[in-house]
């Protein structure tokens, strides 16, 4: 405790998020040290090194990016959102024509030269959030105005739904969430966003029955809802998480003596909220909801002090992201949702999403610190996004 006091001493932003993170981040290594034991088994090499080339490494790589994200001013986050936008949409295109394909659902483009995959959709959440926390700051002057404000902002939203839904639906619906939140705070008016809810869901009937992955869609629905009328190889995952869940009891079994890592597919990463119930049990799983809960609460307090409505937009939008992320993932693995490849914020195993995760919590720190210095008088408050904006 001694080393991670010292270590927060020298960060800025919440102190509370900063704990959190690191907490995450010691879960994340016990957890996917004992849930890649299977894997690691399958490719002939030892847990230590599969573990340490594929994880602690981005893991501490995480918190780098985290550090290096928060001493930016967020304000200029206005600005790279630009930039962003410019490169996610011709590149969600190009994963959608030649990406890597994994059950029909092309996701992720090779990175050359390291030979890493990437999964674009990560970079398009990003993207989209700090694009549409800069947009809805813009045009408040305007902000009643179809034309002037609610066309162009929906038009991003729109774009960059169909392009991720395409290959990855829960991920896509998750990001339009948390659009229609932002358009919320953002003073977008009730019957716009009934209308932006109303053509969504139009695209989304349209991309479950006609799209590329419509039968798993369907299937996977099918199965949530009545499980009793499919094949077990059908519910093989919801069933295997259940009894990680079931066999976990209130203190569990104990640190690397999870059954399940062994039959559950992707145990480290869409299922290690299973691996961690089973091993640390009930009070496991409350550990990890409140982790989640406190890191909303912080985050929203950040919004109600934020003295700039960029500031605000931007750490609600990135909190929500997370948070209801991670929810998603854990209702999944107790059975409260169909089936999804979403993976456990900051947690689960994955190189560049935990580094993308990484980002989106230097961002909020980074808003964090900004309302620091201005209740502490610091600096003087401008209204102003910087001219790169």
């Amino acid at each position: 405790m001694i080393a991670i006091n010292n270590l927060l001493n020298k960060t800025k932003g919440d102190r509370w998020i900063w704990l959190i993170i690191i907490l995450l981040s010691m879960i994340s290594i016990l957890t996917v040290y004992s849930a890649t034991g299977t894997i690691a088994y399958n490719k002939g090499i030892t847990v230590e090194k599969y573990l340490l080339f594929k994880h602690v490494i981005f893991v501490v790589m995480g918190i780098g990016m985290i550090y290096i994200a928060h001493l930016l001013d967020y304000k200029y986050y206005a600005g790279i959102s630009k930039i962003l936008m410019i490169i996610t949409i011709p590149l969600l295109l190009y994963t959608a024509a030649f990406g890597e394909s994994i059950n029909h659902a092309s996701r992720w483009v090779k990175i050359p030269v390291i030979e890493l995959t990437f999964q674009t959709s990560d970079l398009a959440k990003l993207a989209l959030i700090t694009f549409l926390a800069r947009m809805l700051t813009k045009k408040q002057e305007n902000i009643k105005d179809v034309k002037k404000a609610f066309i162009p902002i929906m038009g991003s939203v729109c774009v960059i739904f169909v392009l991720i839904a395409w290959a990855n639906l829960s991920t896509a619906l998750m990001l339009f969430g948390v659009s229609i939140l932002l358009l919320i705070i953002g003073r977008i008016s009730i019957k716009q966003i009934l209308m932006v809810c109303a053509g969504g869901s139009i695209l989304l009937l349209f991309i479950v029955f006609l799209g590329p992955r419509s039968e798993t869609y369907k299937s996977r629905v099918e199965s949530f809802l009545h499980p009793e009328r499919q094949h077990s190889d059908k519910t093989f995952q919801a069933d295997q998480s259940k009894i990680a869940l079931a066999t976990g009891g209130v203190f569990g079994k104990g640190p690397g003596n999870s059954t399940q890592r062994n039959f559950l597919p992707h145990p480290y990463s869409d299922f290690i909220f299973a691996i961690i119930v089973e091993e640390y049990g009930l009070m496991g799983a409350l550990t990890m909801l409140v982790l989640y809960m406190v890191l909303l609460y912080r985050c929203i307090r950040i919004v109600t002090r934020s003295p700039k409505a960029f500031g605000a937009l931007l750490a609600a939008g990135l909190s929500f992201s997370l948070t209801i992320q991670a929810f998603a993932n854990m209702a999944v693995a107790v059975g409260l949702g169909p089936v999804t490849g979403v993976p456990l914020p900051l947690v689960s195993m994955g190189g560049t999403s935990i580094l993308f995760t990484s980002i989106a919590f230097g961002i909020i720190l980074s808003v964090s610190k900004d309302v620091e210095e201005n209740v502490k008088g610091k600096k003087v408050v401008v209204g102003e996004i910087p001219a790169m904006a």
